[in-house]
């Protein structure tokens, strides 16, 4: 499993974790049944307090994203499905969230378009 963390980053370590975590698992990165690293484990190779880990392990087993059992690990569980409400609330929180970092940063909004459209037909690019 690939995941960075940005110590710099607005965004709580935790919530870049959960976030990225959410991604690899709704673009197939992860698959169902897959075994994720213990949150020790996970927390020694990114650097981050256990807590932390534990904290976005947490709120994806909320979400429905893993399943945790004392003994067994985490694995990821199949992909939630979100309603047309959900979905709604997740793309604006997303482009309000975007918006901010494209004014913050003073890009030009065709320069941030043409870029935002190029991460979504070149995920890893």
């Amino acid at each position: 499993m690939i995941v960075e963390i940005d110590p710099d980053a607005a965004t709580p370590p935790y919530e870049q974790l959960r976030t990225q975590i959410a991604a690899l698992i709704r673009t197939g990165g992860l698959a169902v049944g897959t075994r994720l690293p213990s949150i020790r484990q996970l927390a020694r190779d990114l650097g981050l307090a256990a807590g932390t880990v534990a904290r976005a392990y947490r709120e994806l087993e909320a979400e429905g994203y893993l399943r945790g059992r004392a003994g067994q690990g985490t694995v990821v569980r199949e992909i939630p499905r979100l309603s047309e409400a959900e979905r709604t609330a997740r793309l604006t929180d997303a482009a309000r969230a975007y918006a901010a970092a494209v004014r913050e940063l003073g890009i030009e909004v065709e320069v941030a378009l043409t870029t935002a459209q190029y991460h979504l037909t070149h995920p890893a690019g």
